[in-house]
């Protein structure tokens, strides 16, 4: 096996000194003569089970984290875990990835979670001599031993003490984040039904339309006498339309209600006496539509307010909130437009649009982009009575369609 470029799975933090006991090295020299290749040989124990990013690291005597590894070798996996001799495991270290120094080291067996799982026995890198043959040991020197075995035992409870402190942390750290987890799931619940409530709201305001647009067409018998100059200001409004159309391109559901509406247009006729009191009816929607818009506001900025805090942790909707405000003032500015154009053809047919028009603002069909200050949109902006009969004329872009009322 050779050595390889890959950094092993470390640890900065020593575990439990039970795990040593996991893998047991055998025949561990008390020296090794230096360039030359060396065996190390270990015993992997009955309920230990080896992983593929498994390694076995030199480490100097005095280590406090895996990451301290002088040199390292990654183990070979046994083909059958069940057999005696794959219990028996091997490898070799190369003489060039060794030490040169003689100071103290010991092999240790690192899974791949970076945990200690055994330790072999200190030993050196030095060539033989006489002296190795009967080594003669002071009293104080076996008494400086002692204490440093002291000081390293100590060393390795300060470190235990720390690792339970450090597992501690992570378990309150893990309780925290399950808990953001399980109020994040809250939000999406919430956000979920209030999404399904703005759309039934929205389903039943096209019913309300629906229901005025089958009024309007009762009443168009009665206003026969206008139709002269419908059809003109019909000519004029599908210029305009064509107009509208290069600049809502792609959106083919918004185009389609705009040529819905141009066509019913023609069959909108209304007598004056019912006008007022349709108008009347109009002013009393308003108001309550007001009142819902208002309410929805409200629940939608204690939504927005809720979701602020994740919304820091996800930067990429500040993007988005960019891009929509460039398109909401777009759009405004595409209004400013359109209300110029309406302006300067009602002036030029003579009438008065300040006495004559109203606004029916309806929500975008795709759902995509919302005005952010208007949760369902507001499908009337205010209606003004007048003397004389009057009729729809429709204005639209990507967030409004406007219907004026224009005197004969």
């Amino acid at each position: 096996m050779e050595e390889t470029v890959d950094d092993p799975p470390t640890s900065a933090v020593l575990l439990d000194h039970c795990h040593f006991s996991q893998v047991i090295f055998n025949s561990v020299e008390k020296f090794y003569i230096p360039g030359g290749d060396i065996t190390c040989y270990y015993t992997l124990t009955q309920h230990f089970i080896p992983r593929r990013k498994d390694w076995i690291g030199i480490f100097r005597v005095g280590w406090k984290t895996t990451r301290e590894y002088y040199t390292f070798m990654w183990v070979t996996l046994p083909v059958d875990l069940n057999s005696e001799s794959a219990k028996q495991q091997e490898v070799q270290f190369k003489a060039y990835y060794l030490p040169k120094d003689d100071e103290y080291y010991q092999f240790c067996y690192v899974d791949q979670d970076g945990v200690v799982r055994g330790a072999s026995i200190p030993f050196q890198f030095r060539p033989e001599n006489e002296e190795d043959i009967l080594v003669v040991t002071t009293q104080s020197e076996v008494e400086e031993i002692e204490q440093h075995n002291k000081e390293l035992c100590k060393e390795n409870r300060e470190l235990k003490d720390s690792c339970v402190s450090l597992q501690k942390q992570n378990s309150d750290m893990q309780a925290t984040l399950q808990k953001k987890q399980e109020e994040l799931e809250t939000l999406k619940s919430i956000n979920k039904k209030l999404e399904q409530t703005m759309k039934e709201q929205k389903d039943c305001w096209e019913i309300e339309l629906l229901q005025l647009k089958e009024q309007n067409q009762k009443m168009s018998s009665e206003n026969e006498k206008m139709g002269v100059r419908v059809d003109q200001l019909q000519a004029q409004l599908s210029n305009q339309g064509r107009e509208m159309e290069k600049l809502v391109q792609g959106v083919q559901d918004k185009t389609e209600q705009l040529e819905h509406l141009k066509e019913e247009n023609g069959q909108l006729f209304l007598s004056l006496t019912e006008q007022r009191e349709h108008q009347k009816k109009l002013e009393q929607t308003v108001e309550e539509m007001k009142q819902k818009e208002t309410t929805a506001a409200k629940k939608q900025q204690e939504l927005t307010d809720q979701n602020m805090d994740l919304s820091k942790r996800l930067s990429e909707n500040m993007i988005i909130h960019d891009v929509l405000q460039r398109e909401k003032e777009k759009m405004e500015k595409e209004n400013d437009y359109l209300k110029r154009e309406n302006n300067r053809l009602l002036s030029y047919m003579g009438l008065d649009c300040d006495s004559l028009s109203y606004q029916v603002p309806t929500s975008n069909q795709g759902g995509t982009r919302q005005d952010p200050g208007l949760v369902f949109g507001n499908p009337y902006s205010g209606i003004q009575e007048s003397s004389a009969p009057s009729l729809i004329v429709p204005m639209k872009n990507c967030s409004f369609i406007y219907f004026v009322l224009v005197g004969s």
